[in-house]
């Protein structure tokens, strides 16, 4: 159920993407705006990364394969990366087009048409963000969480867009008329340096996933299971490495025994360690790779 969630928000996402960033390029040509078309551009680039979100969701929930034998898991925080250093470099070029637009004396534009864009896309760009999170409380997708803030991104850019243009508008006719030559590229500007932080964030996670840091509250949790345990079986000590890798988290604990350990129950006081060490972690079974050892020997440890 969570994946076909998943994959149904990613879908509508990159439908009603194609159709803003259509809006956002046309408007942007006929109204002379660069904000619009940044806006377009910043749309079209989302939905081509909606789209590869959604294959690689679809790839994350399949079996293991002869090739793949740890899943397909280690490709989310890659896609992750790859779509927050392009809105990186998006924003950084058009805060560098702000810049010359604003050395070279602003531009006139047509602020009827960019006022009937921005109203219509900051419509839909809010109706998105509302559909997603009411669908990601059920589907609690990482993909989903990244899409949405690219919604909410588009849909405030878009509202101060609309804020800007209705000023400018009223400007118009007044003795302060000249400085709406400005108002798209002062726009333009502050809003790449504003939303920055916001793909130096979805960076950020992704790297951290990439070069398994490991996750310090998975980390605790392992830890908190193993203490009843250590003191009821007199385990002598163990080692545990924990890493996530998009919705996976790989769980390894190795436990070193005394020599007679579980002599006279064997394999079936390992197996009980094992669930009672599983139903410590928070983590659903079927997004961990779980695995508990046993030894005698420190070196196997």
């Amino acid at each position: 159920m969570q994946a076909t969630l998943e994959q149904r928000a990613l879908k509508v996402s990159i439908v009603v993407t194609l159709v803003v960033s259509s809006l956002g390029v046309t408007f942007g040509l006929l109204a002379g705006s660069q904000s619009i078309l940044f806006d377009g551009v910043f749309s079209t680039i989302d939905a081509a990364m909606s789209a590869l979100s959604l294959v690689v969701a679809r790839l994350a929930i399949r079996e293991a394969s002869q090739r793949f034998q740890h899943g397909y898991w280690h490709l989310e925080p890659l896609v992750a990366a790859l779509n927050g250093a392009i809105l990186m470099l998006l924003c950084f070029y058009a805060f560098l087009n702000a810049v010359q637009g604003l050395m070279e004396g602003g531009r006139e534009l047509d602020f009827d048409l960019a006022i009937a864009y921005a109203v219509v896309v900051a419509i839909a760009c809010f109706s998105m963000v509302i559909y997603q999170k009411r669908l990601n409380r059920r589907a609690d997708s990482e993909f989903v969480r990244i899409d949405i803030q690219g919604w909410l991104m588009a849909a405030l850019i878009t509202t101060a867009l609309l804020v800007a243009f209705g000023i400018a508008l009223l400007l118009q006719g007044t003795a302060w008329a000249h400085l709406t030559r400005y108002i798209d590229s002062a726009l333009l500007m502050v809003l790449t340096a504003c939303f920055m932080p916001v793909p130096l964030g979805i960076v950020r996670r992704a790297v951290r996933e990439i070069f398994l840091i490991a996750p310090s509250a998975v980390d605790r949790e392992v830890h908190a299971a193993m203490v009843p345990v250590m003191a009821r079986e007199g385990l002598l000590h163990y080692h545990s490495h924990v890493a996530k890798a998009g919705r996976g988290h790989f769980i390894e604990i190795h436990i070193v025994t005394a020599p007679d350990f579980c002599s006279g129950q064997g394999v079936a006081l390992m197996d009980e360690i094992r669930e009672e060490i599983s139903g410590g972690l928070s983590i659903p079974p079927e997004r961990r790779w779980f695995t508990v050892a046993f030894t005698a020997d420190e070196r196997w440890a």
